[in-house]
């Protein structure tokens, strides 16, 4: 009974310690809460932009065939990619920068009015996307691959190989833009800007140029110069997003 009672009063203790804990507790917090409330506050976002050459580029190409039987379109595109994929290696592309993107083999059928279609025969594709890391050797490598084979260059698009350097510049220029804007507020509400509280980033944008359509070519004979490829500028873009307090 007696060691009951002691029980008892150990637990009471324990729930009056606590209670007596909690509100201040709760004060702490509220005084927290309460005085950020009462902190003059500046929420702010940037951007920052540069432009820069690219120094590599992505682009597909491919062979189409047709012949009478899937066997026979299957085997006559193999030989010809095969010969494309060849003449990439000779023009100075990795093979870790030459990826399969398309493989097709489909019927072809010819449509009449009023009657059944039918079967012409069957058409094989192969595609595939290669990365080239020296733009000076673009113009020579699509002349190569065509030279041999290759009867489909859907399009091109341009990057750069390491983009880190850019990004850093986009991001001191969004820094800079962010401080501009933050003295600019301060100054027109009467406020100087005090500390900086938070910064966060979101994506960095590299928007890749927009593919460039470039027709199917037959044969290289039509082709006299090595195909020309202007690479142009893209744009490297970085947003920021800022909280500063501001004093008096």
């Amino acid at each position: 009974m007696n060691s009951l009672i002691r029980a008892s009063a150990l637990g009471l203790t324990l729930a009056a310690a606590t209670a007596a804990t909690a509100p201040a507790a709760l004060a702490q917090t509220a005084s927290a809460a309460d005085s950020m409330f009462r902190a003059t506050t500046l929420n702010l976002s940037a951007m920052g932009e540069v432009d820069v050459a690219p120094d590599m580029a992505i682009i597909s190409l491919g062979v189409q065939t047709e012949a009478a039987t899937a066997q026979e379109a299957m085997q006559a595109n193999a030989r010809q990619m095969t010969q494309v994929m060849a003449a990439l290696r000779r023009a100075g592309i990795a093979e870790r920068d030459i990826q399969t993107s398309n493989l097709n083999l489909s019927a072809q059928y010819d449509y009449q009015q009023n009657e059944p279609p039918r079967l012409r025969g069957y058409q094989a594709s192969n595609q595939v996307t290669i990365k080239v890391r020296d733009l000076s050797r673009l113009g020579a490598a699509v002349d190569a691959t065509v030279s041999v084979g290759a009867n489909q260059v859907n399009g091109i698009s341009f990057g750069l190989n390491d983009p880190a350097a850019a990004r850093n510049a986009a991001r001191q220029a969004a820094v800079a833009d962010l401080r501009a804007k933050a003295e600019l507020y301060a100054q027109a509400t009467g406020y100087r800007v005090g500390r900086l509280v938070s910064l966060s980033e979101g994506a960095s944008y590299s928007p890749p140029m927009p593919p460039m359509p470039m027709m199917a070519m037959a044969r290289a004979e039509s082709f006299k110069d090595s195909t020309p490829v202007s690479a142009g500028e893209m744009t490297v873009r970085v947003d920021i997003n800022a909280l500063y307090e501001l004093t008096r």
